[in-house]
């Protein structure tokens, strides 16, 4: 959650780090739940693309947190949850974590594993791409990140099961929707309130989850390869139409005269433990020392080194990045 001039604005953002959410993607899942009811009867949730991990947040505090506080609770009667993302995060209650690739089919065997044999009741994914502005390849890119979900979905979700996956609108929207109705008897695309406007995204909320009679795992990209873009398809589900105000008020973000004072941007809930941007962070911090010119970068297998120039010296010195 960044700190720009938008956000700042955001009433999300800012309940987000109030109640202790990681992201406000958090908000996302609860309305969805609000509308939809997802979480009736379920036991056993997978959360693909999980990082930074609202929304195994969510899981946590509506499945496993309710349950563990009961007094009639069990161990062997928790809900399990299992999060799995490329990237590590910081540990959550209730939630065991798998870092992993969604697109390899292995993955789907250690979550059948950590179930004991048995298969998901949820499946939720909010991973999207870098995206790039281009609507066009966003959606297109989004698109095949949603088919690589399906193939764990198909691996690990049981009959009637259900799959929550953000998607991007676009003019190809209907075949996105034809392939998932192959799988599931009831296919929603909906925007919730805390998704912004201006976003392109929506999540498609597929109930019921019934694969065609003989289907095979292994036989999913060739399924669905032979479904073509749909002519005269006006029913795609619902839409929740979005026309909250998630700005803050005029007064939070100029300060008002009782309170006599401006917006404070809070520090993040938990910030990233392995970000991608370590080495950007690095070389800032070691610019920050002092240093005015960086003449060359070289990497090796191990280790990134940094030839500088310090200031008022005829001396180059060379720096180890990640030494303390």
């Amino acid at each position: 959650m960044g700190k720009a001039s938008k956000d700042k604005r955001d009433i999300y953002y800012r309940k987000a780090k109030e109640e202790g959410w990681r992201a406000r993607s958090a908000f996302k899942l609860l309305q969805i739940d609000e509308e939809f009811n997802i979480f009736e009867g379920v036991k056993r949730v997978v959360d693909l693309c999980a990082a930074p991990g609202s929304w195994s947040q969510v899981l946590s505090r509506k499945l496993y947190l309710p349950a563990k506080s009961s007094p009639d609770c069990r161990d062997i009667d928790l809900p399990l949850i299992v999060a799995i993302d490329l990237q590590p995060m910081a540990p959550i209650d209730g939630v065991i974590q798998v870092q992993g690739d969604i697109t390899n089919a292995r993955t789907a065997e250690v979550v059948i594993r950590h179930f004991d044999g048995c298969k998901a009741d949820l499946v939720v994914c909010d991973g999207a791409p870098d995206v790039t502005g281009l609507h066009d390849m966003d959606e297109f890119v989004q698109s095949q990140l949603i088919l690589a979900a399906l193939t764990i979905v198909t691996h690990v979700l049981r009959v009637g099961g259900k799959f929550i996956a953000k998607i991007f609108r676009g003019k190809d929207t209907s075949l996105l929707y034809c392939q998932l109705k192959l799988f599931f008897s009831h296919v929603t695309f909906a925007k919730p309130k805390s998704s912004r406007n201006s976003s392109i995204e929506a999540f498609a909320v597929c109930e019921n989850y019934s694969p065609p009679e003989g289907f095979n795992e292994k036989d999913l990209y060739h399924l669905l390869e032979k479904i073509g873009s749909p002519s005269g398809v006006e029913d795609l589900g619902f839409w929740i139409t979005s026309c909250f105000d998630y700005r803050l008020p005029k007064w939070v973000v100029g300060g008002s005269k009782q309170e006599g004072g401006s917006y404070k941007s809070l520090d993040p809930v938990q910030p990233p433990i392995a970000p991608p941007y370590k080495t950007a962070l690095e070389l800032k911090k070691a610019a920050n020392h002092g240093i005015l010119e960086i003449d060359k970068l070289s990497l090796n297998s191990d280790h990134i080194w940094l030839h500088c120039v310090i200031p008022n010296s005829k001396h180059t010195t060379q720096h180890q990045i990640g030494e303390p």
